[in-house]
């Protein structure tokens, strides 16, 4: 990766079994950032016939060694349980693998988010959003119940 310091955001908090949500967020910011976010969203291809072309053989050896890249920068970023089990997958693979594993997780995440939602009161003439460290219902900005809500349906691709 080339974004050293982008890329440290994935140091400051591995993924443990329970920051699914938070670890995807801060990941597709870091490969938004070095442009390889859609290696989580695609497949590696199938390698290219021997009788291709040198530049469509040198893209693919390029789409390669970018997807170890990412996989690299996953596993890096997760405690040594989860790197013994996904240690041999591309990334694409890895990520749909970490949101079966965390599928129950994120679906609460949602639900409380949901119930935190229909907790909040508006007030009449004001909007609904959240204006002060912790808002005016009480939820804090680092809870925010529309970006976790826009994680869990990014992560469920809806």
């Amino acid at each position: 990766m080339n974004n050293s310091s982008i890329s440290s955001i994935l140091e400051k908090e591995k993924l443990n079994g329970n920051n699914f949500l938070d670890w995807y967020r801060n990941l597709r910011i870091v490969l938004r950032a070095e442009q390889k976010f859609y290696h989580l969203e695609e497949a590696l291809p199938e390698a290219p016939a021997a009788n291709a072309t040198a530049a469509v053989r040198n893209a693919y050896t390029h789409r390669c060694n970018e997807q170890q890249e990412v996989a690299c920068l996953m596993l890096a970023s997760m405690i040594p349980e989860l790197q013994k089990n996904l240690e041999n997958l591309a990334a694409f693979d890895m990520l749909r693998e970490l949101k079966v594993m965390f599928e129950q997780q994120a679906k609460q995440e949602l639900l409380d988010t949901v119930k935190s939602f229909h907790a909040c009161k508006q007030e009449e003439g004001q909007s609904v959003r959240l204006s002060g460290p912790d808002g005016p219902t009480g939820i804090s900005h680092a809870s925010d119940p529309w970006s976790e809500l826009d994680t869990y349906l990014t992560v469920e691709g809806l």
